[in-house]
């Protein structure tokens, strides 16, 4: 008989909670790696993953969680909270060193209320309709923000990779978008997701070519890129490292 695994997002903000039951095996274990991504891409502050009624039938399997946890270290760098997993699989994760940036919990719901109580940096979230009014808008609102954060030595990069983020939601995927940007650990995150599932790429295009210039700007002005791949579209993020505030 096929394994079950039920993956329940009860919440997404300020703070995800993804409760897991049933049984976690090498043919489950890509439907966990995917709820995980899906709760990830939202940008909470912190994931709960609750596996109370989780079973371990293959701990093989536990090995695409790591894989999930080295994709998130840049993006969206969003701890994650394993709660109630019992003894074996608990030492399990904490050996794999794949897994090293995972935190543990006993009690998921002392820990929503802990994760609840901290700081959380500022954030701006924004739907956007896929037309060109939509690039003048992201611009208006990352200076806007720049300005209210203090962070004026990366409002023109900011403006530019935000807008060509958005440019490329408007050319090629068609879809409503959802537009982020916040401080984490004086870093600057900018993503766009999408509904599309087309993945994008950084092209290098001749000198006579009119287009394809826009996701290479954005390789070469941002610290870091990338794309997290979602079950229902997309998220292209960046980072900009910010100075003092100015």
């Amino acid at each position: 008989m096929p394994s079950q695994l039920v993956c329940r997002p009860e919440r997404d903000l300020p703070v995800a909670v993804l409760r897991v039951s049933g049984t976690l095996d090498t043919e489950t274990g890509g439907a966990l790696g995917a709820a995980v991504r899906r709760s990830l891409a939202v940008q909470p502050a912190k994931v709960l993953l609750d596996m109370t009624r989780l079973r371990v039938g293959d701990p093989v399997a536990l090995a695409g969680l790591g894989i999930v946890i080295c994709q998130a270290e840049e993006f969206p760098a969003v701890p994650i909270v394993v709660c109630g997993a019992d003894p074996r699989t608990r030492d399990a994760l904490a050996t794999d060193r794949d897994c090293a940036g995972l935190e543990f919990a006993d009690d998921c719901d002392k820990a929503l209320t802990e994760a609840e109580a901290e700081p959380g940096g500022p954030t701006v979230r924004v739907r956007l309709r896929p037309v060109p009014e939509a690039c003048r808008q992201v611009r208006h609102l990352v200076t806007q923000a720049c300005t209210t954060w203090q962070r004026g030595d990366v409002t023109a990069t900011a403006t530019l990779v935000a807008t060509e983020l958005v440019a490329n939601v408007v050319r090629h995927a068609h879809t409503t978008m959802e537009f982020t940007m916040g401080l984490r650990d004086g870093r600057m995150v900018v993503a766009v997701r999408d509904g599309s599932r087309l993945m994008p790429r950084a092209l290098d295009p001749a000198v006579t070519d009119m287009g394809g210039r826009g996701l290479r700007l954005v390789r070469e002005l941002s610290d870091a890129w990338g794309v997290l791949p979602v079950t229902d579209g997309k998220v292209v993020w960046t980072q900009l490292t910010t100075g003092a505030a100015l």
